[in-house]
C-alpha cells in the first residue's frame, strides 16, 4: 500500500521531468528552424521553381506548353550565350585576382602597429562598400571617358591616341572590373585584417629573432594563418562575380544588351533580357539553371583546390 501511494505521489515529478527533456531535445531545433524557414520560402522553392519554369514555354499571361529540354538545346546552340558566358568569366577574372591581391597587401600595411593614423585608415577602407553603386558607376564611366576622361588625359602624355573603353570589349571588361574592385576591395580588406590581428605578435617577434624579414614573415606566417578566409572571400568573390549585374547595366545606359555588339552582356543581364525584356520565362530560367551550375561547378572547383593545397602543406 506505502509503495502504490509513493508511485502515485511520484508521477507528477517523473511527467514533469520528460517534459524538460523534450523540451531540451526540441529547443536547439526550434532557434534554427526560423533560417531554414526563411531559407526554404525565399531560396528553396524559388530554385526548384526555377527549375520546373524551364521546362516549358512558360507564356505568363497565357498557356505553358511543355517543351523538356528543349530550351537547354536552344540556349547551348545560342551564340549570345556564350558571348554573355565569356564576357561574365572574363570580367569575373579581372575583377577578382586584383581585388584579393590589393586586399592581401592593403591588410598586411594596416597591421603593422607603427603606421600612423592605422584607425582612420581602417576606418577608410568602408567608404568604397557604403558608396551607392548607381553614384560608383557615373564616376569610372566619367574617369573612362574617350573624349574628357581623366585616364585618356593621362594617356595622351604618353602619345597613347583615346581608348573608347565603353565601347570594347576588353575596354568595357576592364571598365566594370575596376569598378567591381574598387568597391569590394575595402571589405576583403578588412576581412583580412581581422584574421590578422589575431595572429599573437610574439609569432613575429619570434621569427624577427631568428632572422626572417618582412617578406618571409608575411609568406610563412601570415598567408598559412589567412588560408580559410582567403578560401572564403575566394568562394563568395566567385559567387558574387559570377552574379554580377548592377555594374555593367549601369555601364551600358540601363541596357539589357550593354552595348551595340554586347560586349559586356554578362548570364544576368541575358537572363534579364529574355525573362523580362522578351518575356520568354521559360528560356531564361533555363540560363537561371545554367548560370546556378556553373557557380556550383566553380565553387566546388576552388574547394578541392582549397583542400588539396592544405593536404600537401600538412604533409
Amino acid at each position: 500500500m506505502t509503495a502504490t501511494l509513493e508511485r502515485v505521489a511520484g508521477t507528477p515529478a517523473l511527467t514533469t521531468r520528460v517534459r524538460q527533456s523534450i523540451g531540451e531535445r526540441i529547443a536547439p531545433y526550434a532557434y534554427i528552424a526560423p533560417f531554414f524557414l526563411i531559407f526554404a520560402v525565399f531560396g528553396l522553392v524559388p530554385l526548384l521553381f526555377t527549375f520546373y519554369v524551364a521546362l516549358f514555354d512558360w507564356n505568363p499571361i497565357g498557356e505553358h506548353v511543355f517543351v523538356g529540354f528543349d530550351n537547354f538545346s536552344r540556349l547551348f546552340g545560342d551564340p549570345r550565350f556564350w558571348n554573355a558566358l565569356r564576357n561574365t568569366i572574363s570580367i569575373w577574372v579581372l575583377s577578382t585576382v586584383p581585388q584579393l591581391v590589393i586586399a592581401l597587401g592593403v591588410a598586411h600595411l594596416l597591421n603593422q602597429a607603427r603606421l600612423r593614423l592605422a584607425v582612420f585608415f581602417r576606418m577608410s577602407m568602408l567608404v568604397p562598400y557604403i558608396t551607392s553603386v548607381a553614384a560608383t558607376a557615373i564616376v569610372f564611366a566619367q574617369m573612362f571617358d574617350r573624349d574628357y576622361g581623366l585616364l585618356n588625359w593621362l594617356l595622351g602624355f604618353a602619345g597613347i591616341g583615346p581608348i573608347d573603353f565603353k565601347q570594347s570589349v576588353w575596354g568595357s571588361h576592364l571598365l566594370i572590373a575596376v569598378m567591381v574592385t574598387w568597391r569590394w576591395f575595402g571589405y576583403t580588406t578588412l576581412l583580412y585584417l581581422a584574421s590578422l590581428q589575431a595572429i599573437p605578435r610574439a609569432i613575429y617577434e619570434a621569427a624577427a629573432v631568428d632572422g626572417a624579414g618582412g617578406w618571409k614573415q608575411f609568406r610563412h606566417i601570415s598567408i598559412p594563418s589567412l588560408r580559410p578566409v582567403i578560401v572564403f572571400t575566394i568562394v563568395t568573390s566567385t559567387i558574387g562575380g559570377l552574379q554580377i549585374f548592377t555594374e555593367p547595366l549601369l555601364m551600358g545606359r540601363s541596357s539589357y544588351t550593354c552595348g551595340a555588339i554586347r560586349q559586356c552582356q554578362t548570364l544576368t543581364l541575358f537572363l534579364y533580357e529574355q525573362g523580362f525584356g522578351q518575356f520568354q520565362f521559360g528560356y531564361g530560367a533555363a540560363i537561371g539553371v545554367a548560370l546556378f551550375v556553373l557557380i556550383i561547378a566553380v565553387a566546388t572547383l576552388n574547394y578541392f583546390l582549397s583542400t588539396r593545397t592544405r593536404r600537401s602543406n600538412h604533409e
